[in-house]
């Protein structure tokens, strides 16, 4: 397997710092690389999108997924200004990437006033105790999807 390159590493962090002095949200940025060069860049966009799932390393996924016409990023590598958040780390899990670099710790972002424990405590919690309340509702009509997404013949299983 061939050997991180902090170049890759440096615009990540590149864009952290340009994207977030030009507004677009918080000091996060990402690249994704394939076969030794870049095919997608992200970058924080949070508050000038006003949507709080653009995070650098979701913006990065996407673009890398698009560019390669796939819903897997098999044989890249993500680069990282910040270990990912949760939500990251999630959307990372399931664009199955080989490996992920980063820069800055959790802890380093907590620091700032980017602190996503109070996340990962939630997840531990039950449903019931969670700060947001989760309610099942229609279970026996909601099957319905699942039992037809089985049946599907021309489903892509991921």
């Amino acid at each position: 397997m061939d050997t991180p390159n902090p170049e890759f590493m440096r615009e990540a962090i590149r864009l952290s710092i340009e994207k977030m002095q030009a507004g677009h949200g918080g000091p996060f940025g990402a690249v994704i690389v394939k076969d030794g060069r870049i095919i997608a860049r992200g970058f924080n966009q949070v508050t000038s999108t006003n949507d709080p799932t653009c995070h650098a390393e979701v913006d990065a996924i996407r673009k890398a997924c698009k560019e390669l016409g796939t819903f897997q990023l098999d044989g890249c590598d993500l680069y990282t200004s910040c270990e990912p958040c949760p939500m990251c780390l999630g959307a990372i899990y399931w664009a199955r990437p080989r490996r992920v670099f980063y820069g800055n710790t959790k802890q380093d972002a907590a620091a700032i006033g980017f602190d996503d424990q109070f996340i990962y405590d939630e997840i531990e919690k039950p449903l019931s105790d969670r700060q947001i309340p989760m309610e099942q509702m229609l279970p026996n009509e909601a099957i319905a999807g699942f039992q037809a997404w089985e049946k599907h013949e021309s489903r892509t299983d991921y």
